[in-house]
């Protein structure tokens, strides 16, 4: 499959399969033409010898220094190496990919201006795997992910560092391994190329689909948690949720009846003497459903900031400004501040509080399945048999408690700020710190999801073999057992927590499930 970036339909699965899959891009013909229009318009206004911020200006607080037109490429460059001032860990190989197909797809829209021989630069990383080294902290998300991007951007220029064919490599060495010549700036292209939000919104955009499949795999972890502790599942019934009809609810209220529809372990004790089930489980709907409504949420920002223009200042058509700009009649250069991640940064710290409850939720099941004093008479503690001598799953329950500390520790980057720039760039939005967060939290989730189908998967092993299970709780039970054994005896049990979170953050989970189902999960 290749994936076309023509500025207007990117989707977030897009962005997974270029940044996980290598899958390739290619810009088709119209969004070309529209890069070329740009470029043109910008040639047009440099020409008219006009002060423009991003052209012919100094930067942030610097703005009113006037550049000569014999030094405008080297005040593009200087602006690519004095912006390359990032600190912390390196980016990710799919990070950097991530940056890399939401930067193209940004610029030709046909706003920045920049020449379409730059993006092809671009397009050749993405398709012939050369992935700039870039630092991962340093954005405050205004004017955009300003050093991440300057990173990425420093290797076009010839400079910096690359990862190609498995080799750390000069960016000169880059450009020669895949035939391409270092890049000279033109006017504008130095702002072009880091002025937006695609640290922010490539991992957004990751995040948000992991966050979907941890979603629809927590449903299922939590039916058969359902199963095994001997819950019912009356509290899914669809009359509760159309009296409180919101959409992730019903989701999720109508994926745990559906996994456990006709199961012999509910029917068994229908008329038993217990009224309710404990908030976790009686619950779900209402927590998971909550969840998968800011899911959605985040996803609607993240569609729009991936087709968006967050360059400035941006390129027009002088004939579609009614504002005073900078330019002829052929062009006009509008400053303005769509390289603010506010719009990113709100949902994605929002989204972190979600994935953060999510995991919260799942490990008080996981409590339920372990504990000694809240097990049922079936289970054994901590479900390993000879307990005492054994330990079973009492330790990963308390890795899970650990990664739900920690996501309690995250998700308030929006609501700081710190001025910079000489107080030019007085507000911003701390996006990329947001993003971080997110991934983080999305990280935890999946390994706490994992932990609970573990546990369930475990404590299905001490029901009655009268019982049958419902025939998708136990496509939940094989999907576990394809990838961890039953815990007959004390083991090293990290790497088998690393494949759980890895059967339910790639989908394959939720892909076996369906399988088995007459409708997919929602």
């Amino acid at each position: 499959m290749t994936v076309e970036l023509d500025g207007q339909s990117l989707t977030p699965e897009d962005v997974a399969a270029v940044a996980r899959e290598d899958e390739p891009v290619a810009v088709p013909e119209p969004a070309r033409e529209r890069v070329r229009d740009a470029r043109e318009r910008v040639e047009h206004v440099v020409d008219a010898g006009e002060a423009v911020y991003g052209l012919n200006t100094g930067f942030g607080e610097l703005v009113n220094e006037r550049i000569p037109r014999e030094k405008i490429e080297t005040l593009q460059t200087n602006l690519i190496r004095s912006h390359s001032a990032g600190s912390g860990r390196e980016c990710t190989r799919e990070e950097v990919r991530a940056m890399l197909v939401t930067r193209v797809n940004a610029l030709v829209k046909g706003y920045s201006g920049i020449r379409e021989h730059v993006v092809d630069h671009l397009v050749t990383f993405l398709n012939e795997g050369v992935h700039p080294v870039v630092r991962s902290r340093g954005s405050l998300g205004a004017s955009g992910d300003l050093a991440p991007l300057a990173h990425l951007a420093l290797v076009l220029l010839g400079e910096g560092e690359a990862d190609h064919d498995g080799e750390r490599v000069s960016g000169a060495e880059a450009l020669d391994a895949v035939g391409l010549d270092p890049v000279t700036l033109a006017p504008k292209e130095g702002l072009a190329l880091i002025n937006g939000t695609q640290l922010t919104v490539g991992k957004a955009a990751l995040a948000v689909v992991d966050a979907e499949r941890i979603a629809q795999a927590a449903d299922a972890a939590g039916a058969l948690t359902t199963e095994v502790t001997m819950g019912t599942t009356a509290s899914c019934d669809p009359v509760i949720h159309d009296v409180r009809p919101h959409d992730g609810q019903q989701a999720s209220a109508d994926n745990v009846r559906r996994l456990c529809a006709d199961s012999g372990i509910v029917e068994s004790h229908r008329n038993c003497d217990r009224v309710q089930d404990a908030y976790a489980i009686r619950c779900m709907p209402q927590v998971h459903g909550a969840v998968r409504d800011a899911i959605e949420h985040t996803r609607d920002a993240v569609e729009t900031e991936l087709n968006s223009a967050t360059d400035n200042p941006l390129v027009f058509d002088a004939s579609d400004v009614d504002a005073r700009a900078s330019g002829t009649e052929k062009g006009a250069i509008i400053s303005g501040g769509n390289f603010h991640g506010a719009p990113l940064a709100h949902r994605l710290d929002y989204l972190t509080a979600a994935m953060t409850d999510l995991a919260a939720i799942c490990e008080r099941r996981v409590d339920r399945m372990v504990n000694p004093n809240l097990q049922e008479p079936h289970l054994p503690p901590f479900l390993t048999a000879e307990s005492g001598l054994r330990s079973g799953y009492m330790i990963a329950q308390y890795t899970a408690a650990a990664l739900v500390n920690e996501c309690r520790s995250l998700g308030r980057a929006a609501t700081d700020n710190t001025p910079v720039s000489g107080g030019q760039e007085d507000h911003v939005s701390m996006s990329a710190q947001a993003a971080h967060h997110t991934a983080t939290a999305v990280e935890h989730a999946a390994t706490v999801v994992g932990v609970e189908l573990l546990c369930a998967a475990q404590s299905l092993e001490f029901v009655d073999d009268d019982l049958e299970p419902a025939a998708g709780t136990q496509a939940v039970a094989d999907a576990v057992r394809e990838v961890v054994p039953p815990l007959d005896e004390d083991r090293v049990l990290a790497p088998e927590l690393d494949r759980a979170a890895t059967l339910v953050r790639s989908g394959v989970l939720v892909e076996a499930v369906d399988e088995g189902l007459d409708e997919p999960l929602r």
